[in-house]
């Protein structure tokens, strides 16, 4: 159930089939019965899951005059968390990560010997501290900080690439590491698709990720709308390669791709997708769901082939 993705880039490709149509179906409902605040980030490593979260003590307030600008607002106070969790859900380690009024952990994800944890200030275009986390010793190592609020980061250690994103994933980081995760050098692009904001990405093979979230939309009445949907980027192409809506919610009324997510397969290759979009204090609190996903077999299309009329057509 919590095995490690594989990064062959077949979840990638597979994902790029899905549609409308394609069908979640749920299989497993893990519940957290313990403190999770606002969960962020979700990645599966040593035979654990590992779950960011943020306490707000004190939320950010707009600044005057903010206008909705969610960089334009106070830093707000609070405690950012790394559960540690066994696969029967209880707590193993609760680990306190972040500095000052950067407290905010964001998405995660692991692909080699280490986790990669960003913590930012809770706002946009401010400044994250990156950290390292050995899923097995449980070790903690501060690595670099960023000029930017990173709401999600995804190794690829074959390349020494580290992948990421700033707030709503408006731009999308590449940095180049070395062996002892210094950064070398980076490169940026602005992300294109308004489909949704990617909340959290995980890494595919090549220059492949897939990417999570939601965009926040009225709905008739004023209120909000969460749309929820798949990502397909080829960071190096600079492209889009597909997006695909999923409507599917969870206990709190939330889109079940508000926040963390991880995909995978079961033991007869059929994808899973786990997530966690409730926080602890709403209905059911929070619980790890896994979905069975069913992409429909596509019907024979037609071909678009014009043939000639036979017949003519004249006054009756």
């Amino acid at each position: 159930m919590w095995s490690e993705p594989v990064r062959d880039g077949s979840l990638s490709a597979e994902v790029a089939t899905w549609t409308r149509r394609t069908r979640f179906e749920l299989v497993n409902r893990l519940p957290l019965r313990f403190a999770t605040h606002h969960p962020q980030g979700m990645a599966f490593a040593a035979g654990r899951i590992f779950l960011t979260t943020v306490e707000v003590l004190d939320p950010p307030r707009p600044l005057p005059d903010a206008d909705g600008d969610p960089a334009r607002r106070t830093p707000g106070r609070g405690r950012g968390h790394v559960l540690v969790i066994e696969p029967d859900g209880t707590l193993a380690a609760d680990l306190i990560v972040g500095a000052g009024d950067a407290y905010h952990p964001s998405g995660i994800d692991h692909a080699g010997s280490l986790l990669w944890v960003p913590v930012g200030e809770y706002r946009a275009d401010s400044r994250s501290v990156v950290y390292t986390l050995d899923p097995h010793s449980l070790e903690l190592t501060e690595r670099f900080e960023v000029d930017d609020h990173i709401t999600w980061l995804a190794p690829a250690p074959e390349s020494g690439a580290l992948y990421g994103a700033s707030w709503g994933s408006r731009r999308l980081y590449r940095w180049n590491l070395d062996a002892g995760a210094a950064v070398h050098e980076s490169e940026v692009w602005d992300n294109p698709s308004w489909h949704v904001d990617f909340q959290e990405a995980q890494y595919d093979g090549g220059s492949r990720l897939i990417c999570g979230g939601i965009a926040e939309l009225p709905d008739a009445e004023g209120a909000k709308y969460e749309l929820g949907g798949l990502t397909v980027l080829d960071f190096s192409a600079r492209r889009i390669e597909a997006e695909v809506p999923v409507p599917v919610f969870s206990a709190a009324g939330h889109s079940v791709l508000r926040n963390p997510f991880v995909l995978t397969r079961d033991s007869d290759g059929i994808p899973l997708l786990h997530v966690a979009p409730d926080d602890g204090d709403e209905v059911a609190g929070t619980e790890i769901l896994t979905y069975r996903v069913v992409n429909s077999v596509a019907p024979s299309q037609p071909s678009g082939a014009l043939r000639e009329m036979t017949g003519t057509m004249g006054p009756a």
